[in-house]
This record gives structure tokens, C-alpha cells and sequence, in this order.
């Protein structure tokens, strides 16, 4: 690890009987993009809530950039920038000020907000918007302003709770490159997603958290080559032949999984057992051959199980 800006060691948060952070490990690099991946209740947003000094852990130790948030509070959360999941801007006011009123939240000169306001519009593409009341934005041109309001200040950390949901594609690849730039230009960025896409363009690292305790930590990459294989073959040969041939395909892959509509089979070469899947005349309605992703990893840790 180069320099870590985040520390945390044996880190558990409570509720009563609840324990919604279970001990967990991890260090955050100078410059890096850490993930936090996980099902809902997982744990994910208490440790953001941690890490943002809003929440006080119940035990374990953590530092960010030196300080224990316990008691250094502010002096922690003024070097964050905090991108919530839902937007809480001010929507009666334009997006000019929405940027300028918080800048000045922060103590900052007029001065120096004004030619910020002024680099982060051009930043998120809201040039043209800029004299424009929030109400009036697009969900995308919401988002980008959100990110803008929360790099004001200039922050070490910028934390991103669930950036994209509710994006259209063509939003959510505007904003991956906006964060790709702030990564270039050295920002930390800390980002929770339940978009494996996502968290496959924008985490160096990431760990994937289930019942508060971290179940793999690692890059994407890495986690792939660990907890899958290269391809993974899908075939559908019908609600009810699905459980007939399932047992064939035991006998021809050392790991399946059926699921109500198809089989999934984690082969090294997935064209050669369709291969050998037709020379036993077992003739699937659909297939597709694709490369493992970071969604097999996260559902054979987590389980497909629907958790509310």
C-alpha cells in the first residue's frame, strides 16, 4: 500500500442487539478508487456514515488522514466532499447558487468560490444551465451538480453513495468520466454501487460486504480470477427440461448453477462445452457464451437471495 488516507482496524458499530459493522479491516490509498459492494444491509453506509464523522463506531480503531474522526470531527470532514444517494439540492434556487451558498457554508472568500463556481460548472457540463433553477434540471444534470456542490471546498475524499441510480446510460457514462478526471487529478474517491459495471470502470479496489463483515477485498481483476472463471456459458432449454438436463451438465462442469429460467455454467472455454453439450444431442433453446464479471463474484459471495 502507498499512503493510506484511510485506516481502519477491528471497525464494529452496534445497534442494540444489532451489529451492523462486524470487525472489519481495511486501508484506503492516496489517489486510489476504494469500493464498498454489498447487498442492502450489508453494512455499506454505516461505515460511509464512519468515515464521514456522523456516526460514531461502537469499537476498532480508524484514522483518516491522521485524525480519529471521534475527535477531530470537523477538521476530518472539511477535507470531505460528500455526494449523498439521494440529491438534497436547493431546487428554488439556480444552479449558480447552489454552488456559490455552499462554497460560502465553508468559510471560503467570495473571491475564490466565484472562480470555483466557475471551473465546476465547466466540470459538470452545466455551462448553459448555469442561471437555471434546479427544479428545472434533467436527473443526470442533477447529479453532476451534486458532485460539483460536493468538490466546492476542494476536499482530499470525495464519497459517493450509489452515484448513478436512477440514470439513464448516457448520464450514467457522463458521470463515470467526470470521476475518472477527478481521479486523475488525485481526489480519493470512496464510491458505494450496486452496479457491477460500475464498480468494474471506476474501483481500483474494492471489498464486497455481507452481514457487516468483509467477504473478499481485492481488484476487480483479482476477485475475478479468485472467485470465477473466464467464461461463463448460459443456456435455456425451458422451465421444465431445465431440471431434466441439469444433472448432465453436473457431469460435464465441475460448477453450475440453475436458475428458474437457465443454467449457468463456469467454464475456462465456453464454446467448447457447447460443443460437447450438442454431441450429447441436448439442444438448447438460447445460448451465450461471456466472459466472467464482477456480478458472478458478488452473487456467489452474497447469494442471490432478495434482501429488503
Amino acid at each position: 500500500m502507498s499512503e493510506s488516507l484511510i485506516s481502519a482496524r477491528g471497525l464494529t458499530k452496534k445497534f442494540g442487539d444489532f451489529t451492523a459493522v462486524d470487525g472489519i479491516d481495511f486501508d484506503v490509498a492516496k489517489g486510489e478508487s476504494f469500493g464498498l459492494l454489498g447487498p442492502n444491509g450489508a453494512g455499506k453506509s454505516t461505515t460511509m456514515r464512519i468515515i464521514a464523522a456522523t456516526s460514531r463506531r461502537t469499537s476498532g480503531t480508524i484514522s483518516i488522514l491522521g485524525r480519529d474522526p471521534e475527535e477531530h470531527g470537523p477538521q476530518v470532514r472539511a477535507h470531505l466532499g460528500v455526494v449523498p444517494q439521494q440529491d438534497n439540492l436547493d431546487t428554488e434556487l439556480t444552479v449558480t447558487e447552489n454552488l456559490y451558498i455552499y462554497g460560502r457554508y465553508f468559510g471560503l472568500s467570495k473571491k475564490f468560490v466565484n472562480k470555483k463556481v466557475e471551473e465546476l460548472l465547466a466540470f459538470a457540463q452545466l455551462e448553459e444551465k448555469k442561471d437555471v433553477k434546479v427544479e428545472a434540471l434533467s436527473g443526470g444534470m442533477k447529479r453532476r451538480l451534486t458532485i460539483a456542490r460536493a468538490l466546492v471546498s476542494e476536499p482530499d475524499i470525495l464519497m459517493l453513495d450509489e452515484p448513478t441510480t436512477g440514470l439513464d446510460p448516457q448520464a450514467r457514462h457522463i458521470l463515470w468520466d467526470r470521476l475518472f478526471r477527478l481521479k486523475e487529478d488525485g481526489v480519493t474517491l470512496i464510491i458505494t454501487t450496486h452496479f457491477m459495471d460500475e464498480a468494474e470502470q471506476l474501483c481500483d479496489r474494492l471489498v464486497v460486504m455481507d452481514k457487516g463483515k468483509i467477504m473478499a477485498e481485492g481488484s476487480p481483476a483479482e476477485l475475478i480470477k479468485k472467485y470465477a472463471t473466464r467464461e461463463v456459458l448460459e443456456v435455456r432449454f425451458g422451465s421444465d427440461r431445465n431440471k431434466e438436463v441439469a444433472p448432465i451438465l453436473r457431469e460435464m462442469c465441475e460448477r453450475i448453477e440453475e436458475l428458474p429460467d437457465r443454467i449457468l455454467l463456469y467454464v475456462e472455454d465456453g464454446e467448447l462445452l457447447l460443443e460437447a453439450i450438442a454431441a450429447k444431442k441436448l439442444h438448447p433453446n438460447t445460448s451465450l457464451v461471456r466472459r466472467s464479471s464482477l456480478e458472478d463474484v458478488f452473487l456467489r459471495l452474497t447469494g442471490r437471495s432478495l434482501i429488503e
